[in-house]
């Protein structure tokens, strides 16, 4: 990928300047441009480069993983900030959210560079140009796609619903309205298709591919709710033997890996040690950076929520687990501060240190003394004591370090590629994907046991008990075990919000966080909520009035 850092500047200025208003391709001849196969690779190359921006941390992915992930449920912000990040993850939507509206100019670049390649390249010419053709349809694709989730509702909620404008000229004085939905994932669908037929090169995850193409098929068959659709290029995927599971102990340590070096990526936006968070602050702007502080660098101020930790703590030995580091408080000798904590009635942590005599483990507060108990439920201890209100389940454990009294529980699966303190390449598809699209598939269309054989794979690659008929827990049905499986497994890979919403489901968020402060706090989101998608700019709806906001 040093090429293409090489190349991103050039490219930016020729093909992608700052507004889709203005002539994108203004300072060269677009045949001059496309004059052999190299400089098509060199355009192509320059599409690759907005994904992740001038910086490895500034463009479309940075914004579209925002916009996605802190609006779900396994985050927990542990303060306010100016940034606009903070009205994305509280729900208090703001017209002019900075990050939206780059998210929407940066996706335009993208679409508009696609769209002059699409318009010069002749198909079938060679091989080389056929592939570099299907990589730019896949890109535009994925574009419309992700912008149609965060502009437009669930499919599910009305096909003929607004969704986002297609661009698909290059010509300046195309300013298309707002499609439906339909017809946004006609197009999509379409480009797929298209990308999938033309391209026979596999050049590695950095790069669009003929199954990076189906990976993408079978999740917007997903959202389509064409289950049948979804599984078959789901299996499409997994028969073409080109990508296998990490095993276990690779999978824990998933983060360091670069794309190429993970058997499981089907297509990333690569960033690389060698040429991106090159600059000394560099560290404190990335994804991870949010997620935790590494070795000094990092804000550190969003954590893992309350609700991923308990399901994810339900097996201590989740693989997953890996991707969480709490932050244990230690005395000058580096000892550990033996405690309690659980989470009351007011959505707020309680830790409590604790001693131990005896085999009795005790804490004050209050003045009082409390003993903590444990009892054996479906072959787990769990910990409780009996207080003034009654009964208080309680987590055992150690004292944490807190921030405005929230426990840092860090995510580290957006750092430490190639050791690098806070690099990641973000992923847009793996191979764990696509057998959770199969499993989703198959409990939609009551074919239990073969859900249940598909996320048993993912489960017995984390290291934890699989499932069968007889033991999926009482009052939860197939596609709830199926749903939590790829919320554990795709935590943080900006999944977590469509799911919940295009399945019909209420985002829970009691759990403690800065989304509770305020007299209008959101601890539930049906997913018939106004706010479930995002405004549309309001410096686009200046530039064009004809666009209709969202309500």
């Amino acid at each position: 990928m040093k090429k293409l850092i090489i190349l991103l500047p050039a490219i930016a200025f020729i093909l992608h300047s700052c507004e889709l208003e203005k002539n994108p391709y203004e300072q060269i001849s677009v045949d001059e441009l496309f004059s052999d196969p190299e400089s098509i690779e060199t355009a192509t190359i320059g599409n690759y480069a907005l994904l992740k921006g001038d910086k490895g941390f500034d463009g479309w992915v940075d914004d579209l993983h925002r916009i996605s992930e802190y609006a779900g449920d396994n985050v927990s912000l542990s303060g306010g900030t100016t940034d606009h990040l903070f009205f994305l993850y509280n729900y208090q939507s703001i017209k002019t959210n900075s990050r939206v509206e780059r998210f929407w100019r940066n996706s335009y670049k993208i679409a508009v560079g696609c769209n002059v390649i699409i318009e010069k390249i002749v198909e079938g010419e060679s091989v080389e140009t056929d592939q570099l053709l299907g990589e730019n349809y896949y890109l535009r694709a994925l574009t419309y796609f992700q912008m149609g989730n965060v502009f437009g509702r669930p499919y599910n909620q009305g096909a003929s619903n607004l969704s986002i404008p297609l661009k698909l000229t290059s010509d300046i004085t195309d300013r298309p309205d707002r499609q439906t939905i339909e017809q946004v994932y006609a197009q999509v669908i379409n480009d797929l298709e298209k990308a999938e037929a033309l391209m026979t090169v596999n050049k590695g995850a950095s790069f669009a591919s003929k199954e990076a193409a189906q990976a993408l098929l079978s999740r917007v068959y997903l959202y389509k709710e064409d289950n049948i659709r979804a599984e078959e290029y789901a299996d499409k995927v997994i028969a073409s033997g080109n990508y296998a599971l990490l095993s276990t102990d690779q999978f824990s340590k998933m983060n360091t890996l670069i794309p190429d070096q993970n058997k499981e990526a089907i297509f990333a936006v690569t960033l690389s040690s060698a040429t991106d968070l090159l600059g000394g602050s560099d560290d404190w702007y990335t994804i991870g950076s949010f997620y935790a502080n590494v070795e000094g660098k990092g804000w550190g101020e969003m954590y893992a929520s309350r609700t991923y930790l308990d399901l994810i703590e339900k097996n201590p030995d989740d693989a997953r687990k890996s991707f969480i580091e709490p932050q244990p408080e230690k005395d000058s000798d580096q000892n550990e501060f033996p405690a309690v904590y659980w989470v009351n009635d007011a959505y707020a942590y309680e830790f409590r240190r604790t001693t131990e005599s005896g085999g009795i483990t005790t804490f004050e507060d209050n003045g009082n003394t409390y003993t903590v108990e444990s009892e054996i439920v479906d072959g787990k201890t769990v910990y409780y004591f009996n207080g003034t209100g009654g009964r208080q389940d309680v987590i055992k454990g150690v004292d944490l370090k807190k921030r405005n009294g929230h426990p840092k529980f860090y995510i580290l699966k957006a750092s430490l590629q190639e050791n690098d303190i806070h690099l990641w390449s973000p992923m847009v598809s793996r191979l764990a994907e696509m057998y959770l699209n199969k499993a989703e598939s198959l409990a939609k269309r009551g074919a239990d046991q073969l859900a249940l054989d598909n996320i048993n794979i993912i489960r017995e690659r984390a290291g934890i008990p699989t499932y069968t008929l007889a033991n999926v827990p009482i009052g939860k049905t197939i596609l709830d075990v199926v749903l939590e499986e790829r919320r554990l497994e795709l935590a943080y890979e900006g999944h977590r919000r469509y799911d919940v919403y295009r399945n019909g489901r209420t985002m829970n968020r009691k759990y403690p966080g800065t989304h509770l402060n305020g007299t209008n706090a959101f601890l539930e989101i049906p997913s018939t909520h106004p706010r479930v998608v995002e405004f549309i700019p309001e410096q686009q709806i200046i530039l064009q009035p004809s666009l209709i906001q969202n309500d």
